[in-house]
């Protein structure tokens, strides 16, 4: 069944409310005065600045995490920045480019982790509609007033834990996460959440730091500790940043003074698909040995082979060509069909098989 949306003049948490549930009881949420109410256990949620806070009490290390994007999100907007430089930066990257030829129209996407709220913005075009949740409110809030200067209405940011997340499991055509898990005090725990909010067939795309791609950051990053962070070698990003302050500042404290981090790799990742009932497509950049250039959709279309040391050769490769954006690699996967799927009155947005 393909869902009918409000027009534009609607408030966007007439549809979204389909896609979110309670934190506390997984119960069915209702806009009640300005604010959410659940009819399960009838709590009540405030809407703050057209954002949802649907957050539960955390565990301290995550709180730690929260504290640390609030003093300074990331990855944060240039001065002056708009729609179409926003989309002119995304179109030079060949991966955002690929992601959006591969998500249909009217696809709903959720993005887990947004930050604030760069690729939720860039995603949400044609008859799309986009959650961007975030722990941070203070990363949330320029995400929402970019949308607002954008003139970016069917997106919705939300205020969410994704252990104890706001968002409706089995609701999403596309789960979107990248840089975002390895920062979680129980990475594969947190995965299994994530993988549960696709619908059957829906497409999982999860970025993370690579194990062998992030040591060449590892070291740049000890140097750098080591002389108080007054000397860090070979940074392109730190360099080419040099004329913004504060999103300079971001990316300095993101790479060298987080206090949660965690690698992983491929083989790692697979197993949590499997554990999942997630079915393994491919990873970006590309694992295979003299692979062709991924055109169309197909970057969620199944990789020709899977050969364990190809994977694990490639990874070492990548210590060369994804050090110098701190070696985060993509994997893709689809959720299997047999998993029980909505009722035709549930169901949100078309498949994408």
């Amino acid at each position: 069944m393909v869902a009918t949306y409000p027009p534009r003049t609607t408030s966007p948490l007439g549809w979204a409310t389909r896609l979110l549930a309670c934190p506390s009881c997984r119960g069915a949420l209702r806009e009640r005065g300005g604010h959410l109410g659940c009819a399960g256990c009838a709590k009540m949620y405030a809407v703050e600045g057209g954002t949802p806070q649907l957050r539960e009490a955390g565990d301290a290390r995550t709180d730690v995490v929260r504290d640390f994007y609030t003093a300074a999100p990331f990855p944060g907007y240039p001065p002056k920045d708009s729609l179409g430089s926003l989309r002119a930066r995304a179109g030079r990257s060949e991966f955002a480019k690929l992601l959006d030829r591969a998500i249909p129209g009217d696809a709903c996407i959720v993005e887990v982790g947004c930050g604030t709220g760069q690729m939720s913005l860039f995603l949400a075009t044609a008859n799309r509609v986009v959650i961007g949740a975030d722990l941070t409110r203070a990363s949330l809030e320029l995400g929402a007033s970019a949308a607002r200067r954008f003139g970016v209405e069917r997106v919705l940011f939300v205020e969410t834990d994704l252990r104890r997340s706001g968002l409706r499991e089995g609701a999403f055509d596309v789960v979107y996460s990248s840089g975002v898990l390895h920062h979680t005090p129980d990475p594969r725990a947190s995965f299994a959440a994530l993988a549960r909010l696709a619908r059957p067939g829906g497409i999982v795309v999860l970025g993370l730091y690579n194990a062998w791609a992030r040591i060449p950051h590892r070291v740049r990053r000890a140097i750098g500790r080591m002389t108080g962070l007054k000397y860090i070698p070979l940074d392109p990003v730190l360099r080419d940043r040099a004329a913004e302050p504060a999103r300079r500042e971001a990316w300095l404290r993101d790479q060298y003074m987080h206090p949660e981090e965690h690698r992983h790799t491929t083989r790692e990742v697979q197993r949590w698909f499997r554990e999942c009932g997630i079915e393994y497509l491919r990873t970006y950049p590309d694992s295979l040995f003299g692979g062709e250039p991924l055109e169309g959709d197909a970057l969620f279309q199944p990789a020709d082979d899977d050969w364990a040391f190809e994977n694990w050769a490639s990874q070492v490769g990548w210590m060369k060509t994804l050090a110098h954006e701190g070696g985060l690699w993509v994997t893709i996967g689809r959720r299997a069909d047999s998993t029980p799927a909505l009722s035709p009155s549930e169901s949100i947005g078309r498949k994408l098989a």
